[in-house]
């Protein structure tokens, strides 16, 4: 990995998102806690990337960050050519709604919508009409074509997920953030959903960056970036199960990165 320092010169040459010195230090009364310490790294656009790491290393941390959901002490995050922590709360907020999309580990789907409801609903919230054609392959690519009237108690949790994901990816953002995105779900459902994201990426061009503690789901991913003490401290290119198990093996056995 060539760590980022300062933007690229040509908007064209921006990465999907970046980070630059990220630093996030948390008042924990008094007592001060570093979760980000200088971080910097680059997301390549058309890319699966997996952000991994022990407990308290920063990974969700990053990942917010990085969406503009949190903001940094120092440093800062990028989303293509716009320096993140320049907005203001309504810029910030246009751009998440604009730009971004996010996969949580809690499904946050509305019980009483349907399925298209679900997903088209934070296109119309933005007052905007969905775009058929693209409505139409989402549904078709996540396999819910038969589930758009029901409504999320009569789904799978795989395919609440599902929902989730579609609704991501309606506003065809330039970037999705997932945090534990299959975290929630059984092991069959977790490799429905894993394949989904992969086919999005390499058939459809999406970006997803994915915070995960799980090797099965970093191997399915182009690039597993590891932290460990609010720093990165390696990352692995195709990475594969073992290569992923063996790296993590690495902090249980020594405690260091």
């Amino acid at each position: 990995m060539t760590p980022a320092h300062t933007p690229p010169s040509h908007p064209d040459d921006h990465p999907a998102a970046a980070a630059y010195g990220l630093t996030k230090v948390h008042d924990m009364g008094g007592h001060r806690v570093t979760a980000l310490d200088k971080v910097s790294l680059d997301i390549p656009r058309g890319h699966f990337t997996a952000i991994m790491g022990p407990s308290g290393s920063g990974k969700s941390t990053l990942l917010h960050c990085l969406a503009g959901l949190d903001s940094p002490s120092s440093g800062a995050a990028w989303i293509g050519e716009v320096n993140l922590t320049e907005l203001s709360d309504r810029q910030l907020t246009l751009m998440r709604r604009d730009r971004i999309g996010f996969i949580f580990q809690a499904f946050h789907l509305l019980p009483t919508l349907t399925v298209l409801e679900n997903i088209t609903l934070p296109t119309v919230i933005a007052g905007k009409r969905p775009d058929p054609q693209w409505l139409t392959e989402v549904i078709a690519t996540l396999g819910l074509r038969d589930r758009l009237a029901h409504r999320p108690p009569q789904l799978s949790g795989g395919q609440q997920q599902r929902v989730a994901c579609a609704r991501a990816m309606l506003s065809q953002p330039e970037i999705i953030f997932a945090d534990e995105p299959t975290g929630n779900l059984d092991s069959r459902a977790g490799a429905e959903v894993l394949r989904l994201l992969q086919e999005s990426v390499h058939r459809l061009g999406q970006t997803i960056v994915m915070v995960t503690h799980d090797p099965v789901a970093a191997s399915c991913t182009d690039r597993a970036v590891f932290l460990a003490d609010g720093r990165v401290v390696d990352e692995l290119q195709q990475p594969t199960r073992d290569r992923v198990l063996a790296r993590m093996r690495l902090f249980d056995a020594t405690g260091n990165p």
